[in-house]
Formats: structure tokens, C-alpha cells, sequence
């Protein structure tokens, strides 16, 4: 540990200033990073999940220390890291083209939390480093990410068959070709005047487009196969 925080780890009132005040602090840095990019929980929401930690963190060794009266002071901490995950729930949003966002806000909240949880304990080494790489993380390495992972195209395919059995196969020759179905949404025949049936295929893999559909047409009960 740094010999420079010594001074700070007994439970004075000073100390406890200082640890609520560093623990705004860090909650601001991270909730600024997220601010400028208009995510769903700004730096207002980061302060607030930190300075709780803290306070939580903080009363749990009051209790123990101060007060001594028979406390678990990790049972506190423990409750705050499970009532983080409710918080960073609220952060996750589900689009109508049914992709996820804000998971990273939503773990971002949450290891806000225990930042403050590690200042509020007097493990300022801890609570600082952690800041330091969960901004890391959230820009140095969204950035990187990005160059070095590539991520299979994505497309939809509309479908119109005469059969029902002809969607299962067309659905099993997808799998076969490593095709992930992301989404499928299927219209049912309206009357029996209705000639066929339509689903809206949603895939992401290698296969391109224009070669599936030309294998799909080819399959018996298929009327018709297009991009959409």
C-alpha cells in the first residue's frame, strides 16, 4: 500500500469528508466520459452510485468501529454491489430492431459502485486505479475494439413460401451455412384466398446475401426470396 494514504485510513470525521468528497470526485470523471457520448446515465447518476458506495462502505466501519455493536461490515458492501445491478438495469435499453444498448453504462454504474464502496473503505489505491481503468475501458478500448474485432454483416431476407415446412428448411440451410438468425418475424396466411406466407429473416454471417437467396429459390415450396 502507498505510505502517502496512511494518514487517511482511520475513521476521524476529516477522513470521512475526504473519502465522500474523493468518492464525488471519481464519480464525476467517469460520469463525464459518459455525458459527452449522451448515454442514458449521465455524470450526475455516476456521482450519486459512487457516493452511495461510499457511504455505505463508510457507515458499515462506523457501526463496527465507532459504535461497536456486532456488524458484519462486508454484508453492507455486498448489498450495495447486489442493488448496483437494479440500478445498471435501468440503463438497458432493447431497440425495435431488437439490439441491445447501454450494457455498457449499465457495468459501468455498477463498477462505479464498488469504486466508491473502495474509497469509502479507505482503500484509496484501490478506488483510484479502478477509475482510472474503467475510463480506460470505456475509451481507449471502445476505440480499439472497434479496428480490431469485425463483426459478420448483418441483413434481412424476406421470404415467401407456400408451405410451412418450407421455412424450416430454409431456417436449417441458414445454421448449416453458420448463418446467425437474429430476428424472425412470421405472417400467417389472412384467409384461404391468401396464396402463401411471408417471414422476415434477420442474419448475420459470411454467406453474402445474393448467394442465399439463389439457393433458397432453388428449394421446393419457395415463391419468392429478397433483400428488405
Amino acid at each position: 500500500m502507498l505510505s502517502i494514504f496512511d494518514g487517511l485510513r482511520d475513521l476521524s470525521t476529516w477522513n470521512v469528508i475526504i473519502r465522500l468528497i474523493a468518492a464525488a470526485l471519481l464519480g464525476t470523471l467517469i460520469g463525464l466520459e459518459r455525458s459527452a457520448k449522451n448515454r442514458t446515465a449521465g455524470f450526475r447518476t455516476h456521482i450519486l452510485v459512487c457516493l452511495g458506495g461510499a457511504i455505505a462502505a463508510v457507515t458499515g466501519l462506523y457501526i463496527y468501529m465507532v459504535m461497536e455493536l456486532p456488524a458484519d461490515v462486508s454484508r453492507i458492501s455486498g448489498q450495495v454491489i447486489t442493488g448496483l445491478g437494479f440500478i445498471g438495469a435501468g440503463a438497458i435499453i432493447v431497440t425495435k430492431k431488437m439490439s441491445i444498448k447501454g450494457l455498457t453504462t449499465a457495468a459501468g454504474l455498477w463498477a462505479t459502485g464498488i469504486v466508491g464502496l473502495a474509497i469509502g473503505s479507505g482503500f484509496y489505491e484501490g478506488g483510484i486505479l479502478g477509475t482510472a481503468l474503467i475510463l480506460l475501458t470505456q475509451t481507449v478500448m471502445a476505440k480499439f475494439g472497434s479496428k480490431m474485432i469485425k463483426h459478420d454483416p448483418q441483413y434481412k431476407l424476406e421470404v415467401r413460401y407456400e408451405q410451412k415446412h418450407a421455412l424450416d428448411q430454409v431456417l436449417r440451410d441458414c445454421k448449416d451455412n453458420r448463418l446467425a438468425i437474429v430476428n424472425l418475424h412470421i405472417q400467417n396466411k389472412t384467409g384461404p384466398e391468401d396464396p402463401d406466407y411471408e417471414a422476415v429473416i434477420e442474419l448475420r454471417g459470411n454467406m453474402r446475401a445474393d448467394q442465399l437467396i439463389a439457393h433458397i429459390k432453388t428449394m421446393e415450396g419457395i415463391l419468392d426470396a429478397y433483400v428488405v
